[in-house]
């Protein structure tokens, strides 16, 4: 039976396209729908390649039901953040219990929470001095970065590892481990 998975991003999308391309030669799963907030946001042009229209939608549909009621007729078997900003709301969570994933640029519970993401998150662990940084596949509850962990893969950073140096290697890491998370999520969804 055909997998589905939609897709949130809120800004370039290097880990939707990532996860377009990882999937588009397999018949069992499709991508559903990939949905943004950001009407300017790069995912959109990186998803055309694919065939697919990336779908903008505002705070009121994702905050009224309206949005949430067109997921949910969608009957995905995941829901995949990678890179959305907005925090789920306990509506979305109790809609899609287990089903909701995100993608984390550090190794949590270090550097998590409201305000903690891309460059910030970065720029906070080699103002820290951290040897290793990493990225976390987690489940998503009504807390920011505080769902189950699926999955973590770490990577060395030295104390010469300026902020975007850092955010290379982390993006070499999500972009090789968060479409196999998702597939091995999805084979057990399976069984």
């Amino acid at each position: 039976m055909n997998k589905r998975i939609v897709l949130f991003a809120s800004g370039n999308g290097s880990n939707v396209e990532q996860i377009c391309r990882f999937f588009e030669q397999d018949a069992t799963v499709t991508v559903q729908a990939v949905l943004t907030n950001k009407a300017t946001a790069g995912v959109i042009n990186r998803v055309k390649p694919f065939g697919i229209e990336a779908e903008v939608f505002d705070k009121s549909s994702f905050t009224d039901g309206t949005l949430l009621a067109q997921v949910k007729n969608s009957n995905p078997d995941l829901i995949v953040l990678a890179g959305f900003l907005w925090k789920m709301g306990a509506d979305w969570v109790k809609a899609f219990p287990k089903k909701i994933i995100n993608i984390h640029p550090a190794l949590l519970p270090n550097y998590g929470g409201k305000g903690m993401y891309g460059e910030h998150v970065h720029r906070a662990v080699r103002a820290n001095g951290d040897q290793e940084t990493g990225i976390t596949i987690h489940y998503v509850n009504e807390q920011y970065d505080e769902g189950a962990v699926i999955f973590q893969a770490k990577v060395a950073i030295s104390p010469q590892d300026e902020a975007a140096a850092i955010a290379e290697k982390v993006h070499q890491l999500e972009h090789r481990h968060f479409p196999e998370v998702i597939a091995q999520l999805l084979k057990i969804k399976a069984e």
